[in-house]
């Protein structure tokens, strides 16, 4: 079983880099909580740490991962910022974004990481992760620390439960504070296209930039040029049906503010992801509620409406693909 090791003060911040970086250079994975979910993290300038993220995972390699750095200095070595990328590095780092760029030229970045691609995703994580990076001296790819399709974690018992026979290190920083993935986005002939939405919503960024922010595709039909793109994903063992108006009392019911859903009296378990309608609430509760409407017995999981604005962007494409049919995880 994984070693959990909390990082309450200094001291065990201190005792939890020593330890994830003894793992991490035996090229072998450790989780590490970030603001948005908890990754698997390896070094991601080399092949055996990154097969072992897959492998852990089973995680399809076409499915390129995000690279974290520990702040922007670090990312220059790695990649080609345009004005506009830059520009939202310097407003939003670190924080909940990812920016897809062009490779430098031999910068080290394993093409493991990159699925192959001429371009890598990177990130700068808020407080722990950014500290390991920086003690490391290496970027870490990072995909959600969960076997490959499934519910993301936000806790560090989420990650022991799916993968705590297979990890020797979690770092426990306790609840993610965004709930959900970063939103990733690549800027292209001047224009910024949303390839997931998530932890920064798009209005932030068109706020920014001064710029539209150009919708993905439909699901599932994009080539896949960034993590999250998969049609299925995020998928609990029960069916999820969406937007419902009733739910029946074999089912778990996933509710959102003081909406009124027919039979929710006699549902086999009740979540509300915000009484209050507030979508940053929901975003942070998403997964936990998720794993824990499957864990409820139900046959399946009705969910309530979820404005698609703001946040609710990223909650509705977290949704849309875990009610995808089986049979189109790519």
């Amino acid at each position: 079983m994984a070693r959990i090791i909390p990082i309450a003060t200094d001291t065990d911040k201190a005792e939890a880099v020593a330890a994830a970086t003894e793992v991490l250079l035996r090229h072998r994975p450790v989780a590490i909580p970030t603001e948005t979910v908890y990754g698997l993290a390896a070094d991601a300038t080399h092949a055996s740490a990154i097969t072992s993220i897959y492998e852990t995972k089973g995680r399809p390699r076409f499915n390129p991962l995000i690279c974290h750095m520990a702040d922007l200095s670090m990312a220059e070595r790695y990649a080609v910022f345009d004005p506009i990328s830059r520009n939202l590095a310097e407003a939003f780092w670190p924080g909940p974004l990812t920016l897809v760029l062009p490779l430098k030229e031999n910068a080290g970045i394993h093409p493991l990481a990159t699925a192959g691609l001429d371009t890598v995703g990177i990130r700068v994580p808020v407080g722990f992760t950014a500290e390991l990076i920086q003690s490391l001296g290496r970027p870490l790819a990072a995909p959600s620390a969960n076997s490959s399709g499934r519910i993301s974690p936000t806790t560090a018992q989420h990650v022991e439960a799916d993968l705590g026979e297979k990890i020797e290190v979690i770092v426990d920083g306790g609840p993610c504070p965004v709930g959900v993935e970063s939103t990733i986005v690549k800027v292209e002939d001047g224009e910024i296209r949303l390839l997931r939405p998530g932890g920064i919503d798009a209005d932030a960024i068109e706020a920014v930039t001064g710029k539209t922010v150009q919708r993905p595709k439909a699901s599932g039909t994009a080539a896949i040029e960034a993590p999250g793109m998969l049609a299925l994903h995020y998928a609990p063992d029960a069916s999820v049906r969406l937007n419902a108006a009733r739910v029946s009392s074999k089912e778990a019911l996933i509710a959102f503010g003081t909406g009124d859903i027919s039979g929710a009296s006699t549902a086999m378990a009740v979540f509300n992801l915000s009484p209050d309608g507030d979508l940053a609430e929901a975003a942070s509760n998403l997964f936990d509620f998720l794993k824990r409407a499957d864990a409820s017995g139900a046959t399946g999981i009705a969910v309530a409406p979820i404005p698609d604005e703001g946040l609710g962007e990223a909650i509705n494409d977290r949704l849309m693909r875990a009610a995808a049919p089986r049979g189109t995880e790519g």
